[in-house]
């Protein structure tokens, strides 16, 4: 007879692997009713804890990992980040570790440098900070909070040389040879440069397929696409190119909204790309051809780094590149 996992019982009742875990376990952040729905659930379905030959000593640590995300990346659009959260904190179940999530409000990260209540004492044993935060609130981070420190999706070797992050400059240099190889020339790149460390790396490997084919890209074709607090909005250029490459699939998914707005066809009349082929729903049905990210690979990495530091605090630290693949789509004009 198979044995039922957590995940099992989660699918059954429709919540999520944590939510399973924290009821099991009697850990909070789970409510009274919903508790005893997932106790009588695993008993019908005969699920067995691991034998006590197999459980983690009375004495060894369970350690509780603090999760940082900026609410920047959770309010307009909360599911890039919050997806990779949800695969960071299953990886930590694995581990049988907690996690504790904040959002840092924008007050906290530019003006104040406040960190979270959740996060002082001894109320966790290591941080992961996921997506790129100012520098300065990083700093301060690093200065009060004497613990492991991970950065996932962006790397500050100043502040904490541990981090986990995306192929983005061979991949993105990828994503440009692909659309030289269908003949389009005249390209456009979609992003704030000096937004964050992963669009500027994305950039690069666009650049470096640029020159390679001994082309620049004028002036009205570096489009960014946010402002210093990181809202995101751009206009279409006077000029259109043949193709777009967008550092990400959201800016994509809305540029295509814009260009079929304008009586443009993608990809028909003008190409895009993206990148971390990620669904943003609303924005366009056109499935956007770009490079998947392995959020599961960097989500396991990065645990895997902090457990490291636990265990072993004066190991050496590192900057992990995950690969990812090409996903072909539809946007893309094929000769």
């Amino acid at each position: 007879m198979q044995k039922v996992r957590l995940a099992d019982i989660a699918q059954k009742l429709g919540v999520s692997t944590v939510t399973v875990h924290n009821a099991l376990s009697g850990r909070k952040g789970v409510s009274d009713q919903m508790r005893a729905k997932i106790l009588k659930t695993a008993k019908e379905m005969g699920y067995e804890s691991a034998p006590a030959s197999k459980k983690k000593k009375e004495t060894e640590k369970m350690w509780n990992i603090g999760v940082l995300i900026a609410e920047n990346y959770l309010a307009q659009h909360a599911t890039y980040y919050w997806k990779m959260y949800q695969e960071f904190a299953l990886a930590a179940v694995e581990k049988q570790c907690y996690t504790t999530i904040e959002a840092l409000k924008k007050e906290a990260e530019v003006n104040t440098l406040e960190i979270p209540g959740a996060f002082r004492g001894k109320n966790i044993d290591a941080l992961a900070v996921i997506g790129e935060i100012d520098t300065r609130y990083l700093q301060k981070l690093r200065q009060e909070m004497q613990m492991p420190l991970v950065f996932l999706d962006f790397y500050n070797v100043e502040i904490a040389n541990d981090a986990v992050v995306a192929d983005n400059f061979h991949a993105m240099y990828q994503m440009t040879e692909l659309l030289f190889a269908q003949g389009l020339e005249d390209l456009a790149f979609v992003g704030s440069i000096d937004a964050t460390s992963s669009i500027m790396d994305r950039f690069c490997g666009f650049m470096k397929a640029m020159i390679t084919h001994h082309k620049t890209i004028a002036d009205e074709w570096m489009i960014r696409d946010r402002d210093e607090m990181g809202n995101i909005g751009f206009e279409l250029p006077e000029y259109m190119p043949q193709a777009f490459v967008c550092n990400c699939d959201l800016v994509a998914g809305m540029l295509i909204a814009k260009l079929e707005a304008a009586g443009y066809r993608v990809p028909e009349d003008i190409s895009v790309v993206g990148f971390d082929n990620f669904t943003y729903p609303g924005y366009t049905k056109t499935k956007i051809t770009t490079y998947e990210v392995d959020m599961k690979a960097m989500t396991k990495t990065a645990l895997d780094k902090i457990l490291k530091q636990l265990r072993s605090p004066g190991r050496s630290r590192s900057m992990d590149v995950i690969s990812g693949h090409i996903r072909w789509k539809n946007s893309v004009k094929m000769k």
